[in-house]
């Protein structure tokens, strides 16, 4: 034990030496960081840049100094935070061997750290939709002595430097390439002689991963070609010829079959790979120098990924599918019993299955995040009427100004660059809808006669997104109404698994038609609303009984074809067995359909009781029983699809 421990020492204090010769230039970045954390310094300081340009490394170089030099640092990678506000506290009590439930909680325990504290958050960018939490309401609770240290590929938000009382007190740092000087030292650092240094670096021109790439991969190679490729095309050339030194072909399976993935685990491995151990291939993959092992699995580089994924789809474009469609299936499996606090790694790791350009820019806008997105303020009270009276009837203005008045927590606005507020939405659960609006407003009206024709199950809910506007579109797409939905994507998250549905409502659907049917959003029948002779239609999305995450799965197995052979046809509610169809009652197809969304896991009577019979409290047992006896005679030959599961329930399993 003792000759371990000491082993680990030398072999850790091994590591920081390396890393420490490796660090070279930076000078300027690091003496903005240090200013930070001095007794005037800035309170944020965002680093931002590019993949690969060294984020993390310099985070790390600044992190040791400053600690020798007394402050407290807390370094946090935000690739294994939950995010939610309950998620990044969690993680931040873990860090300090404490459990907050509160930004307060948090403040305290910061406090006793020192005069000097540093929180440093690396990967930025997957916190995107904490943002305004982060911004409005947890760094007003920090310390005075404690700095916040944001690492991101993207440059922040307009919001963070021109809120009012920002000023001195916020830093945007942009991390760019290494001087020519500084990319010479890095390279004979990691052993190329001086001669080819420069070479290289016409090449790489200062980007510290491909001068990594390079010194890996060019060690042993004379090749004079390399000053011809245009600085686009660096990282690629540089991976493939690495790639082309590693011949050991369970490495190159494992890589083959990991480009497909966010996160690369053992059990995903496992699924993909049929002829090749898992745990063997994991293990000869996180010792590759472009693969980093994270708390959730290894991470491939994201332009290395790239590489291996474009190649293998245009070379095995059927291997490559069948690698998305096993992990899909795996994940979907690993999801229905995966803890509540991981569920948000599933849904990421669904969402970076998905190539359709109409699902993703659901969940990813692309000009969303040059708007911030916030809790509105009373001071929001005036641009909001505006907004609602220039592009509503008397009538409609009147209804969302009552929503203002009596739950002015339902709405978010959009600012843009200046903090000017250029747009709206309001939402709310809809069992915390104020009485004076269900009676007053129509729309609401509308919905709640529809969830009391069609009842929800016990304890899930219902999102009534009521209006989104914006200051010149109004409902039109615009990237203000991008933003807005970027932000209520965070709100189906932080709401599952007990989300169910959500209703909006518009007065043009066809701009939105191809969207939101690809998302599963249909037309509720009977719920036209006509304010101000304008006629508003309702749309409703149902996530089904496994949420979210289930309705996640369904879209991404409809983009690979994984149910082509689906045995239910949800729109007609009928089976088809062998071309033949075969009608169900509303029990059977509810019973039949929440089996299938649960594919794989065992299912009890009482979850069956729950959330398909839900608002009935008098039913037993057994009228599960009776209902499955039923569906299995309609199944015929394939009634043991339906495995019975003793002591307990049911469990359907359909082959691919």
């Amino acid at each position: 034990m003792v000759s371990g421990t000491v082993h680990h020492r030398v072999l850790g204090n091994v590591v920081a030496e390396q890393a420490r010769r490796t660090f070279v230039g930076r000078e300027r970045e690091l003496s903005l960081l240090h200013e930070a954390i001095s007794d005037n310094g800035y309170a944020v300081v965002y680093l931002h840049g590019i993949a690969g340009i060294g984020k993390s490394r310099l985070l790390s170089e600044f992190a040791e100094q400053a600690q020798g030099h007394g402050s407290a640092v807390i370094l946090i990678d935000c690739r294994a935070v939950e995010p939610t506000e309950q998620g990044f506290l969690r993680v931040l009590g873990s860090r300090l061997g404490k459990e907050f439930n509160s930004p307060e909680e948090a403040s305290k325990s910061l406090s006793r750290l020192g005069s000097h504290v540093v929180l440093a958050l690396d990967h930025y960018e997957v916190l995107r939709l904490l943002d305004s939490w982060l911004r409005q309401t947890f760094v007003s609770t920090l310390p005075s002595g404690t700095r916040l240290i944001l690492a991101d590929r993207e440059a922040p938000i307009a919001a963070w430097a021109a809120a009012p009382g920002w000023g001195r007190l916020f830093r945007s740092l942009e991390l760019d390439a290494l001087p020519s000087q500084d990319a010479t030292s890095l390279l004979t650092c990691l052993g190329l002689p001086e001669s080819r240094a420069a070479r290289v670096n016409r090449v790489a021109r200062g980007h510290p991963l491909a001068l990594t790439l390079a010194a890996s991969s060019l060690a042993d190679r004379q090749d004079q070609g390399f000053d011809d490729f245009a600085i686009h095309r660096v990282i690629h050339e540089l991976t493939q010829l690495y790639l082309a030194e590693i011949a050991d072909p369970v490495t190159r399976k494992g890589l083959e079959a990991a480009c497909v993935l966010r996160r690369v685990t053992v059990s995903l491995l496992s699924a993909m790979l049929a002829d090749v151990p898992a745990h063997d291939a994991f293990s000869r993959m996180r010792s590759l120098p472009f693969v980093h092992i994270g708390l959730d699995g290894l991470r491939i580089h994201d332009s290395v990924k790239q590489v291996i994924a474009t190649s293998l789809q245009a070379s095995d474009p059927s291997k490559f599918r069948d690698n998305r469609r096993a992990a899909w299936s795996q994940l979907r499996s690993e999801v229905a019993s995966a803890p509540s606090i991981d569920l948000w790694r599933y849904t990421s790791d669904m969402l970076y299955l998905l190539e359709n350009p109409v699902i993703r820019e659901a969940f990813f806008p692309t000009s969303a995040h040059i708007y911030a997105v916030e809790p509105a303020h009373d001071r929001d009270g005036d641009a909001i009427r505006t907004i609602c009276e220039r592009h509503e009837g008397a009538e409609a203005a009147r209804s969302l100004c009552q929503w203002w008045k009596d739950a002015p927590q339902s709405f978010s606005v959009v600012r843009d660059q200046t903090g000017k507020t250029v747009g709206f939405y309001c939402i709310a659960e809809y069992a915390k809808i104020p009485e004076s609006i269900r009676h007053a407003d129509a729309v609401v009206k509308s919905w709640l006669e529809h969830l009391h024709n069609d009842p929800l199950p016990k304890n899930q809910k219902a999102l009534f997104l009521r209006r989104w506007l914006s200051e010149q579109e109004g409902e039109q797409p615009s990237p203000i109404q991008a933003a807005s939905w970027l932000d209520i994507k965070r709100i189906y998250l932080s709401l599952r698994p007990q989300l169910r549905r959500v209703y909006l409502t518009l007065e043009n659907l066809g701009p939105y038609a191809a969207a939101a049917q690809t998302l599963g959003f249909v037309p509720v029948p009977n719920a036209d609303i006509y304010l101000d002779g304008r006629k508003y239609s309702t749309a409703m999305l149902d996530f089904g009984p496994a949420s979210v995450d289930g309705w996640l799965a369904a879209l991404v197995a409809g983009e690979l074809g994984v149910i082509a052979n689906e045995m239910l046809d949800v729109e007609a509610r009928e089976l088809v067995i062998d071309d033949c169809r075969i009608p169900l009652t509303p029990l059977e197809f509810a019973v039949f359909r929440y089996l299938r969304e649960q594919e794989g896991k065992a299912v009890g009577r009482e979850a069956l009781i729950h959330d398909v019979w839900g608002h009935k409290h008098d039913v037993g047992s057994n009228v599960v029983d009776v209902v499955i006896k039923s569906l299995r005679k309609k199944l015929g030959k394939k009634s043991d699809l339906i495995e019975t599961v003793a002591g307990h329930g049911y469990k359907i399993k359909i082959p691919a």
